[in-house]
């Protein structure tokens, strides 16, 4: 298999994924391309020189055009490659050369301002994987002694580290096969990702509603209302082009207009404006987005392709996205006071944690639960459940002190063997109670959810 430029081998299509960063965002990783010539110029253009003497061991502030061939020109065997993306700006890269039979030496760059979110470490995952399936028993890296990052990195990947010092660099060592102690800790990384990604969205600060209506009975003046009237601890802004105010909020015709910070943006507006939407919240600075709107994959063919652009977009620019056609999601923690939902009801503090699909099915729980006296900690309606599922509840309950049961109803299990992997752990420490419909779901994988 080879790509269309100038006979250059093409990488294997599942060495492509999204991924989770350590603070809980989205990034894209894949093999470089001879394309990404520009990318990569514009890339080092931004890396501090003492990244760049980290890297090559002298002061190399520009790359020649030799340089460039090198880095983009790989054959996908011997030299492997990878980039990380967000919003379509490269913000790291990793390869390996292979030196002898079963050696590669490997090495990283990551761009200043994105150091110190796990990039390096998943690179690494990437490309010992790789080099696993190209016959590469051991990676070497060789790295300045006051380079602390990257020793950490390769030291805290779990693999057996041998160093070697001469004339001023550190040569380390390691066996590359996939380690229980490597497995575990690649496990260990995934949980935080994962369990920090859904934190953001309960302990949210701010949260603005794009698609807030004054008229009564519509979905945007139903969010509103539930988030003032369920007394919600931070911020609300609401975003409407066309009134100069919402249930006593004043509005604003973008997300980009709000004065603040925004941490979760609800959305409710038609279908065919989302994207636009994501591309607001993607400049603002937003974590996450909970589509209310419906529209997609639940409608046919023309729905599922939208869906698939909207999470395809929301992930490029490192978003989490609960949705879309969901009810929406519920923290009673009285820090919080959380109803960022369509349900006019708020069940009262309790110590069960609820993943529902069905808005209707979420909807007729939450008025029961309130009726008899019981309670939730939290809740998450996922809708058609295009991102966030609940592998990502699981990782976050886990850990959560305020939930001691877990209960799902699921439409259907998108990665069987993950599911089972990690309900397998948290039902060491936490009772799981999980129903599964015969209906199924059109979602879109993220580095095998």
């Amino acid at each position: 298999m080879t790509s269309i430029e100038e006979g250059v081998p093409a990488a294997p299509r599942h060495w492509e994924a999204d991924v989770l960063l350590r603070d809980g965002r989205t990034a894209h990783i894949r093999p470089i391309e001879p394309s990404d010539a520009e990318l990569l110029v514009e890339f080092y253009d931004r890396v501090s020189d003492e990244s760049k003497y980290y890297r090559f061991f002298s002061p190399m502030p520009k790359l020649s055009e030799k340089d460039i061939l090198r880095f983009t020109r790989v054959d996908h065997v011997n030299r492997v490659a990878f980039i990380v993306l967000l919003g379509g700006r490269m913000i790291a890269v990793g390869r390996y050369d292979v030196v002898r039979p079963g050696e590669a030496e490997v090495a990283f760059l990551v761009e200043d301002e994105h150091q110190g979110r796990g990039i390096a470490q998943l690179l690494l995952e990437h490309l010992a994987q790789a080099g696993r399936e190209r016959g590469v028993e051991r990676f070497l890296a060789e790295v300045l002694p006051d380079n602390r990052k990257m020793i950490h990195t390769f030291r805290d990947a779990g693999y057996r580290v041998v160093s070697e010092y001469d004339e001023g660099v550190m040569t380390l060592e390691f066996p590359i096969d996939a380690t229980d102690t490597a497995m575990g800790l690649m496990a260990n990384r995934e949980h935080r990702a994962e369990a920090a990604s859904i934190e953001k969205f309960f302990n949210a600060r701010s949260i603005a509603v794009i698609g807030a209506s004054r008229r009564e009975s519509t979905i945007g003046q139903a969010l509103v209302r539930n988030l003032v009237m369920g007394n919600f601890s931070g911020r609300v802004y609401a975003v409407n082009s066309s009134s100069e105010s919402v249930s006593g909020l004043p509005t604003y015709p973008t997300v980009a207009e709000i004065p603040g910070d925004v941490d979760v943006a609800i959305v409710a507006v038609p279908a065919d404006a989302v994207e636009d939407v994501v591309l607001d919240c993607a400049a603002k600075g937003v974590h996450g987005l909970v589509v209310i709107s419906a529209g997609f994959a639940e409608t046919g063919e023309e729905g599922r392709q939208r869906q698939r652009r909207l999470v395809g977009l929301a992930r490029s620019y490192g978003l989490r996205l609960i949705g879309p056609n969901c009810l929406g999601i519920i923290n009673t923690a009285p820090n919080v006071c959380l109803n960022a939902s369509l349900s006019p009801v708020k069940p009262p503090r309790g110590r069960a944690g609820f993943f529902c699909q069905s808005g209707a099915l979420g909807s007729a729980i939450l008025e029961k639960v309130n009726n008899r006296g019981l309670g939730l900690s939290t809740f998450v309606s996922a809708g058609n459940r295009a991102d966030v599922s609940g592998n990502d509840l699981l990782q976050y309950w886990e850990e959560d002190n305020a939930t001691e049961v877990v209960l799902l109803y699921l439409e259907s299990i998108g990665n069987p063997r993950k599911f089972s992997r990690i309900a397998r752990r948290v039902s060491l420490r936490k009772p799981i109670i999980a129903v599964r419909s015969g209906r199924t779901t059109q979602g879109v994988p993220m580095d095998s959810r």
